[in-house]
């Protein structure tokens, strides 16, 4: 039974879920109950959202057919252990779309810090987003945009859905697999504590380490071998003059 299913610090029966049909996004959707007193652990999933994002303020394409869900958090950890949460996510999203992969499918893997690739195409959307609210709580949300039926396409990457990668399921199949795993990660992360087990975890399912890859960070782009990530989460990015730069936010980019 799922009540007896207990993980660590949750069982998967403390995870609410509220399922909507059009919103402006279902990060605000969790944001706006949290301002309202929301205690977490909340789902939010949204036929279709009016006004999705992505980082750094980017529009997400939000048509019904993909799967659009965002966790509520309050006070997940001490804010110092919140820069390995990111990482934590991805192990659970790609966890989630694994298991609806058929057999002999392409592979799928992370890209740092938290995009999901199927052969190299990006397949998810993953967004974090912070609030400190007025009865002085912090909020973090989790959203996960995971291309499902169709592949809008963003621009930045090539991208594939998972239908195209012969996978048969609904955005509803997929989001039972994503609660579980969400449950079960968040419990290994363990407000932080776990991040060791999840860098490891991380590492099994990366993609691209050892290849040429570029980054592109504010204020200049840098190029190298990707050497992996560091113990606290940083790419390492050898120069190859004998100097690695860690790098804690960026847009990378393989060849």
């Amino acid at each position: 039974m799922i009540s007896e299913h207990r993980i660590g610090r949750f069982s998967l029966d403390e995870f609410r879920h509220t399922a909507l049909g059009d919103v402006g996004s279902t990060n605000t959707e969790c944001l706006i109950r949290a301002r309202a007193g929301d205690p977490g652990l909340h789902w939010i999933t949204a036929i279709r959202q009016i006004e999705g994002r992505g980082r750094r303020g980017r529009s997400w394409a939000s048509e019904p057919g993909n799967l659009y869900a965002s966790l509520l958090l309050i006070d997940p950890a001490p804010m110092g252990k919140l820069h390995s949460l990111p990482l934590a996510v991805a192990v659970a999203v790609h966890r989630a779309i694994q298991a609806v992969m058929p057999p002999g499918a392409n592979p799928v893997s992370i890209k740092w810090p938290n995009d999901i690739l199927i052969a190299g195409k990006k397949c998810c959307g993953i967004l974090l987003e912070g609030e400190g609210l007025a009865d002085g709580r912090h909020a973090l949300v989790i959203g996960c945009g995971i291309n499902v039926a169709l592949a809008p396409d963003h621009g930045l990457y090539p991208v594939t859905s998972l239908r195209a990668e012969g996978a048969a399921v609904s955005p509803d199949e997929l989001f039972a697999h994503l609660f579980a795993s969400m449950g079960e990660v968040l419990n290994v992360w363990n407000r932080g504590e776990g991040v060791a087990e999840i860098i490891a975890q991380w590492r099994s399912a990366a993609g691209g380490i050892g290849q040429k890859i570029t980054v592109n960070l504010p204020d200049r782009s840098l190029s190298g071998r990707f050497e992996g990530i560091d113990e606290d989460g940083r790419l390492m990015l050898d120069m190859g003059d004998g100097t690695v730069h860690r790098i804690a936010a960026g847009d990378v980019f393989f060849g």
